[in-house]
């Protein structure tokens, strides 16, 4: 099934990106090819892009003009295998930019039988490699009570994650929780209804909680943790890092990277000694830029997006 897919800040990540036609890109997470063609258009022969997506439906996606492009290499499996690869390549510390797309794709929720939205009544599943691991139901059919709250709040930032734990564990009791509109009731029964900021469009009671186990089932904030200093260290001396991520708990470990990485080690004020730099990996470009009201309204998903850069030191 085909689904129709539009890059988000895709001027900018090219801007932000400052491509050299020879230099050797990675773009961490394929999932359509949009932000990947753009960067091939604007490579000369001697330029390449790797890029890395754990998702089959992603990997297949790849027409036939890029896997014919021999500037061109996509790897199946998690973008925390960076460094792995780059090394494979011998190109540690000689990548001239890292692109990171992070969250779900808009196919994945668009597709019923991947179990993402609500949306839909469908297999509760939500893995980003349906091949790997174990699917949102099988955990929410053995998981403690205070566990399944905990990840509610922790990763949803849902308010009434108690009661929805209860909810849940008191209905697989009779029922086992296998598809997306028992989940979503269950919620509904625990959350009210809320209303957006954006034309006062309801908000789905169970947004919070479905963010929250898909983040948990694909350990997505810990794979952001463990990749951001590979990317640093494949970068070459003025290669830059671009991030784009959707949502508050994505972002904050984003810029705190990017803080601590670009700020020199402090010392007591009574002690003679100046700051030290020589911790200091990247500089950090700019602001964080977000989508014109223009990229919006062609692209809702565009509106929480959220790009962040730094430089190589």
């Amino acid at each position: 099934m085909s689904y129709e897919h539009k890059p988000v800040l895709l001027d900018e990540v090219i801007e932000a990106l400052k491509l050299r036609a020879d230099g050797y890109y990675i773009d961490a997470t394929f999932g359509r090819g949009g932000h990947s063609r753009e960067i091939l258009k604007r490579l000369g022969p001697e330029g390449r892009l790797l890029s890395f997506d754990k998702d089959p439906d992603a990997i297949k996606s790849a027409s036939t003009d890029l896997v014919q492009d021999n500037r061109f290499e996509i790897i199946k499996g998690s973008f925390t295998m960076l460094t792995q690869h780059v090394e494979q390549h011998g190109l540690q510390a000689q990548c001239a930019g890292v692109l990171f797309d992070f969250g779900v794709s808009s196919p994945q929720l668009d597709d019923a039988e991947r179990g993402f939205s609500f949306r839909f009544d469908a297999a509760l599943d939500m893995r980003m490699n349906p091949e790997e691991g174990q699917s949102v139901a099988e955990w929410l059919n053995k998981a403690e009570e205070t566990d399944i709250a905990n990840v509610i709040y922790e990763y949803g930032e849902e308010r009434a994650s108690r009661r929805i734990a209860k909810n849940i564990v008191n209905a697989r009791v009779e029922t086992p929780i296998e598809t997306t509109t028992q989940l979503a009731e269950l919620v509904r029964q625990a959350v009210p209804s809320k209303k957006s900021r954006h034309k006062g469009k309801d908000i789905h009671p169970a947004t919070k909680t479905f963010q929250a186990l898909r983040i948990f089932i694909n350990r997505e904030l810990d794979e952001i943790k463990e990749v951001l200093p590979q990317a640093v260290d494949a970068l070459c001396p003025a290669g830059r890092l671009a991030a784009i991520s959707f949502h508050s708990l994505e972002d904050r470990i984003v810029k705190r990277f990017m803080r601590d990485e670009s700020t020199p080690t402090e010392y007591p004020p009574e002690l003679p000694i100046m700051p030290d730099d020589s911790n200091v990996k990247i500089k950090r470009i700019g602001k964080k830029i977000r989508a014109t009201e223009k990229e919006v309204n062609e692209n809702p998903r565009a509106r929480s997006a959220v790009l962040r850069v730094a430089e190589r030191c």
